[in-house]
């Protein structure tokens, strides 16, 4: 019989903190899971925390950073353009870290498994989204098939913005009650700039992070 407790794979930033919004009115019990990759904006880690304690979830930071020497990515390569193309993947925005979506969701997987739950809850999205191909349904199902053989296990990945735009999320957020708080403690912009409170939220405006998310608020606005 499947239990009513899920894990939240929790950056800090928008995205998981409306899926945290989301799991906390599905479930009965939420824990949270955040990593520190080596990514630069850091800040969001600390957001991270803010946001479980006044959540009142559990929340365990895992210490990962060895995997920044593993990657190439403008979030993990201090001084880099995150505006520009990714050097190697000319396809893909800079931003973005090879694997890291395959790591978090087996990571999470594991402890998800630890703590009793056989539900996992993800923030990604492959509507508004920076062009990642691990944000797609097609690869969080692959995931969620290969990690349940592996582990003997039949723990469901849960995506619940999977087809929301930016605008939408806002409005999920809202739904779920938590939108001041994505407004005011979660963190997005790359540059890990918390020192201007724009309309949307904390950012240094200029990021394609802060630029899609002011973009999202604005239409947002228009619903």
């Amino acid at each position: 019989m499947r239990n009513n407790s899920a894990m939240v794979v929790f950056s800090g930033g928008q995205d998981s903190t409306t899926c945290l919004g989301w799991a906390l009115r599905k479930f009965e019990k939420v824990h949270t899971i955040t990593f520190s990759y080596g990514q630069n904006h850091s800040i969001e880690l600390v957001q991270a925390e803010k946001i479980a304690e006044k959540m009142g979830v559990s929340h365990r930071i895992v210490d990962i950073s060895f995997f920044a020497g593993l990657v190439d990515s403008a979030l993990t390569t201090k001084g880099a353009d995150v505006s520009e193309r990714h050097p190697r993947l000319k396809n893909l925005p800079a931003s973005y870290v090879p694997n890291r979506n395959a790591l978090f969701l087996t990571l999470s997987h594991a402890y998800a498994q630890l703590k009793g739950c056989d539900n996992l809850v993800a923030g990604v999205c492959e509507t508004d989204f920076s062009g990642y191909p691990d944000c797609r349904m097609v690869f969080v199902q692959a995931q969620e098939r290969a990690l349940n053989l592996g582990s003997e296990t039949e723990l469901m990945i849960h995506t619940p913005l999977m087809y929301l735009n930016k605008a939408e999320t806002f409005k999920l957020a809202k739904d779920c009650g938590v939108l001041d708080m994505v407004l005011e403690d979660s963190h997005t912009c790359y540059e890990g700039d918390r020192t201007v409170r724009h309309q949307w939220g904390y950012g240094c405006g200029g990021c394609p992070a802060c630029k899609l998310r002011a973009k999202g608020y604005e239409d947002y606005l228009k619903l």
